[in-house]
């Protein structure tokens, strides 16, 4: 079974990249960084606005 690589696309030359790769091998592009604890404050900020609406 072959498994296909999550790829993303670079911001400046569109060449398709590997999710994991920081830089990309055609123009250098610097991917930004995420860090998870803004992801989880968004979750969490969004479970809480659902839960005003629905209450």
């Amino acid at each position: 079974m072959v498994q296909k690589m999550k790829k993303k696309e670079c911001p400046s030359c569109a060449m398709e990249v590997d999710k994991k790769e920081d830089f990309c091998p055609i123009c250098n592009f610097e991917f930004p960084k995420r860090n998870p604890i803004y992801q989880w404050a968004a979750i969490l900020l969004a479970i809480f606005f659902l839960l005003m609406f629905i209450l």
